[in-house]
């Protein structure tokens, strides 16, 4: 590691470790209910979903639209397993009990979570990942919507509980928690990104006849590229079912891929840092910061602002969105990272511009 990735490094875990901080501190000041921690812990989970969708798409070069169903699979693989018995008998009340009878650890099941969804990924992708741009999403958004109408099959009702509720299992105590897996999660991606694997992906991205002329195994890491994203996209799912507090699988449709997608496309194809930025500024605007234009009574002063109705926060948000897009038509961040040495390199880069006759 050179010198300036080494400071890079610092500088963000002290910025993490500082961002910790400052979260418990607000945790001491402001109510639980704050709708700021609702956006720091769904933010961070989209940051998460959204960075192992990058891996796929902006990284590797395969376009997949199955986050929604990976997330499922994670999400009812953490509630089924850390459902305290003592509440069993309760939630699968139409289904004697259910059919899993111990329950494991929260760590345990997250882990579970990943582990479902990776081997689902690795068997769905030995068929799939034989096809190409449109034709793979198209595969991909299939199997997840089967995926969703099987877990609301009455036949699996002993392990999925059919249609109804998974509930009852353990849920976030603190803000801290997500943001923790996340940015440990996160990290790791990182690291895969800019090791050999990541550089193999990489080049599969840019040329697959080149790369398999260099001796990469266009099949194996393609396997792998697809593996890895959905282990963590299982993680995140297990996080969202955490935050949800209850688990059904018509929660997660296809809209939920496509604004995942929305996230990847806003931060920047091909960049980490992108990713985790717009994933909080689409959970902060979408949640919380146009929430007043739902408000028909809503006044500034004497004068009643005209238009404001329920759903019309969607419209605003709706021309946002194209607006960012207009203006950055590569994303927030293009295919570039957010870092000190980076922010040097571009300054010095300027300068040189201007001395130049």
């Amino acid at each position: 590691m050179d010198k300036d990735k080494r400071k890079d490094l610092i500088i963000a875990l002290a910025l993490i470790a500082l961002l910790f901080v400052v979260v418990v501190v607000l945790e001491q000041l402001l109510p639980r209910t704050s709708m700021l921690f609702t956006v720091l812990k769904k933010g961070s989970i989209y940051a998460l979903v959204a960075v192992s969708m990058n891996l796929l798409n902006g990284f590797t070069g395969l376009f997949s639209l199955g986050q929604a169903g990976f997330m499922l699979l994670g999400a009812y693989t953490y509630a089924i397993f850390t459902i305290p018995m003592e509440q069993r008998a309760v939630v699968y009340q139409y289904y004697d009990g259910g059919i899993i009878q111990f329950s494991v650890p929260v760590f345990v099941g997250i882990v579970l979570a990943g582990i479902v969804a990776a081997i689902f990924a690795y068997l769905i992708g030995l068929p799939v990942l034989k096809l190409k741009s449109d034709y793979l999403a198209i595969a991909t958004l299939g199997f997840a919507e089967i995926i969703r109408a099987l877990f609301q099959w009455d036949k699996l009702g002993g392990l999925t509980n059919g249609s109804n509720l998974l509930r009852r299992f353990p849920v976030f105590k603190s803000s801290i928690f997500p943001i923790a897996v996340s940015a440990i999660c996160i990290a790791i991606i990182v690291l895969l990104i800019n090791s050999t694997y990541g550089r193999a992906f990489k080049a599969i991205r840019d040329d697959e006849v080149a790369a398999e002329a260099m001796g990469i195994n266009l099949a194996h890491h393609k396997r792998m590229a697809f593996t890895i994203s959905s282990f963590f996209a299982g993680i995140s799912g297990a996080l969202l079912a955490m935050f949800q507090t209850t688990v059904q699988a018509s929660q997660f449709k296809s809209a939920m891929t496509y604004e995942i997608l929305l996230i990847v496309v806003i931060g920047g194809i091909g960049s980490i840092t992108g990713s985790c930025i717009s994933s909080f500024l689409f959970i902060a605007c979408s949640e919380w910061w146009l929430r007043f234009l739902d408000n028909a009574e809503t006044y500034i002063g004497s004068f009643h602002v005209p238009l404001l109705r329920p759903g019309f926060r969607k419209v605003v948000f709706s021309v946002v969105i194209m607006a960012i897009v207009l203006l950055y038509q590569r994303g927030i961040m293009g295919d570039k990272e957010l870092s000190i040495s980076g922010i040097r390199k571009r300054l010095a880069e300027r300068k040189k511009k201007k001395v130049k006759p």
